[in-house]
């Protein structure tokens, strides 16, 4: 290859960069693109986030579940009335739990819905 041909290719690479970088890296694709990683980021938090609940409302569930449990046992072996106030309690944190997962949910889905895009 002589010089000139080297001196060719070595133009062209160096203009195909040239055009990649405007075509990259002007102040709208710039902004286009920070404001898409930001979307993003609010995106996965809010995911994140409706995930949480979800497990706190798990874990609600399963002490619920583990009180009725005992509760049952319990009016089974004495008769007493007093155990069924514990499975209204545990109805009561089921529903709770519910309510709470929704807010926050809706919370989380309303955060991403109003997050500017651009």
């Amino acid at each position: 290859m002589t010089a000139f041909a080297q001196d060719g290719i070595a133009r062209e690479l160096i203009d195909a960069l040239n055009q990649a970088a405007e075509a990259t890296m002007t102040p709208s694709t710039v902004q286009t693109d920070s404001a898409g990683k930001a979307y993003q980021m609010v995106a996965l938090a809010s995911a994140l986030a409706v995930q949480d609940a979800v497990d706190s409302m798990r874990n609600v569930g399963t002490l619920a579940d583990a009180a009725s449990a005992a509760a049952l046992s319990q009016l089974a072996a004495t008769g007493e009335a007093r155990y069924l106030e514990v499975l209204k309690a545990a109805d009561e944190m089921r529903a709770q739990s519910v309510n709470i997962f929704s807010a926050r949910a809706q919370a989380a889905a309303e955060l991403l819905q109003k997050f500017p895009t651009r």
